[in-house]
């Protein structure tokens, strides 16, 4: 399988779990400019953006730490972005869902809630 494959699948499995949990799922790769955020869900009166990260199940550095600074700042952008230009009123989140593959197949899916917050600097 190529990355942007295992990316998708990736993709697939969060919004699935996702679903599951009770989410409404409203943006898949929502994109303002060069900024994306992988998917914007719904739950219980909170908005919620959340960064999926796939790898493969023999990784040597986990997932979620791919999820640096740069990465946290670009997606908190595209966030407050998404939040003007819909005029979105909920409390806003910022999740992490790590997917981990071994060949192609999926051995787990974690979804972290409050992965990370925005600081003053973010903006």
């Amino acid at each position: 399988m190529t990355n942007q494959e295992i990316g998708i699948l990736g993709e697939n499995s969060a919004a699935d779990l996702l679903i599951k949990e009770g989410y409404a799922i409203l943006e898949r790769n929502y994109r303002v400019g060069h900024l994306e955020v992988d998917i914007i869900a719904l739950k219980n009166g909170a908005i919620v953006f959340v960064e999926v990260k796939t790898r493969a199940a023999d990784y040597l550095v986990a997932p979620q730490e791919a999820v640096n600074t740069q990465k946290q700042k670009f997606i908190i952008n595209a966030a407050n972005e998404y939040i003007r230009r819909h005029n979105r009123t909920e409390e806003a989140r910022l999740d992490v869902i790590t997917v981990l593959h071994k060949s192609g197949k999926i051995v787990s899916v974690n979804h972290i809630e409050n992965a990370y917050y925005p600081t003053v600097r973010s903006f």
